[in-house]
């Protein structure tokens, strides 16, 4: 018989609620049920419900009023959040003029890119490192890793540059319908290598920017980790206020 894998529980609760929001059964301003409500409908852990909670907020489907709880909004559509304009170009970057490939091949996950992957530590994984250089110099530093049996087939094992979206190739040879992604920022000193990379100072300041890219089921499919000189950046970013 074949073996049938269920999505993860919090897809499930995403689906459910999207559903209510679109059929009319949470109408836009109304209060959706509390997490604790939730937990016990769907018979879930607080961290399942909190996840979910937060992948309708990021996508437009219901905002947080701090002390009220959680409202739905208007139907997602043309006003939705758009990718931040870094985000965007760490997804769509094309390895072609001022790109420099400079490492490829099969590494053990660091622990960073396994936590965003969902992986178990030290689990193999194709990893494409990448300088991005323009007319005031390195501007970034970026890693993208994949799970090996998504790049199998695909040439984001090969050192040849990969001269379109990662996102686009991946999609359009492995059949992935990419959805979301979620972002986590810091700021550090540089390490000895990223600075002699980025032609930065040991004191100066970068930031990282570790980017996971989820499929439709909600299960991370890439994570590109990215370091940027920060006196070479300024990032800004646009959204709803309603």
């Amino acid at each position: 018989m074949p073996i049938e894998v269920a999505p993860p529980k919090y897809v499930l609760v995403v689906n459910a609620i999207q559903q209510r929001i679109q059929d009319g059964t949470y109408p836009p301003g109304s209060a959706i049920p509390s997490e604790a409500q939730l937990t016990a409908e769907f018979d879930a852990s607080r961290p399942v419900i909190v996840r979910a909670l937060g992948i309708l907020q990021q996508d437009g489907w219901i905002e947080s009023q701090q002390g009220k709880g959680r409202f739905v909004r208007a139907r997602p559509g043309a006003a939705a959040r758009r990718a931040p304009e870094h985000v965007a170009g760490l997804l769509e970057l094309a390895e072609d003029a001022g790109v420099s490939v400079l490492r490829v091949g099969p590494v053990m996950a660091p622990n960073r890119a396994a936590v965003a992957l969902d992986l178990d530590p030290q689990t193999p994984v194709i990893a494409r490192r990448r300088l991005v250089v323009a007319e005031v110099g390195p501007v970034e530093l970026s890693t993208l890793y994949v799970p090996v049996e998504l790049a199998a087939g695909t040439d984001i094992g090969r050192p040849e540059p990969v001269t379109e979206s990662v996102l686009r190739y991946l999609g359009q040879r492995k059949g992935v319908q990419f959805d979301h992604a979620s972002e986590r920022i810091s700021a550090r000193p540089p390490t000895v290598e990223e600075s002699e990379l980025l032609k930065i100072g040991r004191r100066d300041t970068v930031l990282t920017a570790l980017v996971t890219v989820f499929d439709i089921a909600g299960k991370p499919q890439l994570a590109v980790d990215a370091v940027l000189p920060a006196n070479r950046h300024e990032l800004e970013d646009s959204f709803p206020l309603r």
